[in-house]
């Protein structure tokens, strides 16, 4: 069953809930690896297109699931010099992503993930993939921030894990030349602003992004 389908409109309420005074900072863990020399983005037809799986490709609603993601992507590619073209494409850009409700680290161990009991065992994990696996859980754009009420002493807060990830592949050889990914945990529950700023981090140091893992950072500004 797919999550939730995010609308254009839905996209843009969630990115008016970010015009709050608080400074809003998404703190990305990114890893990517290359084989793109340094001049990829600068060199003439550096264009893409967005390559669906079968997956995204079933039904309405996977459609819209599919070009609503590729909305939130598509300003992060263009802002490494790439330039979508559906007709003369030199890269098939595969992105997915992730959203899962998990467990705050402040939470009282002795709650449940709603704060009904349950100790230090397992705990329940639901969410949705775009092109990266089954959708199940909750859709995009939820409303508002979540809570940081909760903790030790009261019930469980709302803590959300999201991950992003794009696949460049050379159309001309077939081969992949970049792969990257991106993950942030926190207690917002609007979505499609927080994916968006993950895309753009998950392309920092394009096209010869550093080695390991790294942690990159990148402030939503209030409107």
């Amino acid at each position: 069953m797919f999550g939730r389908v995010i609308s254009l409109f839905a996209v843009a309420a969630t990115v008016a809930l970010t015009g709050c005074a608080t400074r809003w900072v998404v703190d990305s863990d990114v890893r990517s690896f290359s084989s793109l020399p340094a001049d990829a983005a600068a060199t003439p037809g550096a264009t893409y297109r967005f390559e669906r799986l079968p997956s995204q490709q079933q039904g309405t609603g996977a459609v819209q699931q599919a070009e609503a993601l590729e909305a939130l992507a598509a300003p992060a590619l263009e802002g490494i010099g790439l330039q979508r073209s559906d007709t003369a494409p030199r890269y098939s850009a595969q992105i997915g992503a992730r959203v899962g409700l998990t467990i705050s680290p402040w939470d009282d161990p002795w709650l449940g993930p709603w704060g009904y009991g349950g100790g230090w065992g397992p705990r329940s994990y639901v969410g949705l993939g775009v092109g990266v696996g089954r959708f199940h859980g909750r859709g995009w754009g939820g409303g508002g921030f979540g809570g940081w009420g909760g903790g030790w002493y009261g019930a469980s807060t709302p803590w959300y894990s999201r991950e992003v990830s794009i696949v460049l592949r050379e159309l001309s050889s077939n081969k992949v030349v970049y792969e990257t990914r991106a993950r942030n945990d926190g207690p917002y529950s609007t979505d499609a602003p927080v994916l968006a700023v993950m895309f753009r981090a998950a392309l920092q140091g394009f096209p010869t992004p550093p080695q390991g893992e790294r942690r990159v950072d990148i402030e939503i500004p209030p409107k």
